[in-house]
């Protein structure tokens, strides 16, 4: 019960943070908002890997740095897509499109010839028909918002495989902290040269950054970390599935989002395309980094 309840609450922070990045929107440029949120993410991770003594294997770190500065990299471009496509769209829809990335990853890996069986494309099928209802208009049409975020979700699956991939090479811990910093600087340099940074409007939106690095980064991953060690597969998928529906109540309840009748069976078939997704494996998934 403890292990299921901190996967929960790892879920519902996760989630929520889909809200502080609108919030947040209202004071900050994208790329501001990241660059500060992702600096204290990774240096709030610091002394966990401190504590937990890790980096003192026989990994060089060179191969350390190499493998956070490429997945920075596409973590760079899944974050920023996101962040500014979510100043058009609602936090519930964010939060179901980006969690599309759960079923985009199988099918990517058929290109990296991994296997995929039939749960699969049936994950695909009804999260697709799902994206349908929730933003494609009766033109055939998706607001720019929603564009922006699927693409992200794109290269939010790209990076669980790259993650999948470096994380059995070097360490998973100091991998995320030099990501998250390598996102925090990508992010800075193009806020410096796109965006007008304020101190002021900084300091605005202090409590939507903070919770958005301390909480969503530092406190959230280490939940993760903690709880997946000892979580029963299925029971994880679960749980850590159900960001998108945390994302959409908080929406709801913090900032008065609504959902019509079409949008709401568009959410229930992309999640229950994801979870049929997740279970089809009946593994934990590669490490979440927090949206």
């Amino acid at each position: 019960m403890g292990v299921d309840f901190l996967l929960l609450l790892t879920a519902a922070i996760w989630g929520f943070a889909f809200v502080a990045q609108r919030i947040g929107m209202a004071s900050v440029g994208p790329f501001t908002f990241n660059a500060i949120r992702f600096l204290l993410g990774g240096l709030s991770l610091i002394p966990l890997a401190v504590y937990l003594k890790i980096g003192r294997g026989n990994r060089s770190f060179r191969q350390v740095l190499t493998a956070g500065i490429i997945s920075g990299l596409v973590l760079f471009f899944g974050a920023s897509l996101q962040q500014v496509g979510i100043v058009e769209t609602t936090a519930g829809n964010a939060g179901f499109i980006t969690g599309l990335y759960v079923v985009i990853v199988p099918v990517l890996g058929l290109f990296l010839r991994q296997r995929t069986g039939w749960a699969t494309w049936l994950g695909a099928a009804l999260a697709a028909v799902g994206l349908y209802l929730l933003s494609v208009t009766a033109q055939f049409t998706m607001g720019r918002g929603d564009a922006f975020v699927l693409i992200g979700a794109f290269f939010w699956a790209i990076h669980v495989l790259v993650i999948g991939y470096f994380s059995r090479r070097v360490d998973p811990l100091w991998l995320s902290i030099i990501q998250f910093l390598t996102c925090a600087i990508l992010s800075g340099v193009t806020a410096f040269t796109t965006e007008s940074i304020h101190p002021a409007l900084i300091w605005t939106a202090r409590w939507p950054i903070l919770y958005g690095g301390l909480l969503s980064v530092g406190v959230a991953y280490t939940l993760q970390v903690i709880s997946q060690q000892k979580a029963h597969p299925a029971h994880a998928a679960i749980l850590l599935s159900l960001e998108s529906v945390f994302a959409a109540l908080g929406g709801w309840l913090i900032m008065g989002e609504q959902l019509s009748a079409r949008g709401l069976l568009g959410c229930g078939l992309m999640l229950a395309g994801m979870l049929i997704s997740q279970l089809a494996a009946f593994r934990p998934s590669a490490a979440r980094t927090p949206a």
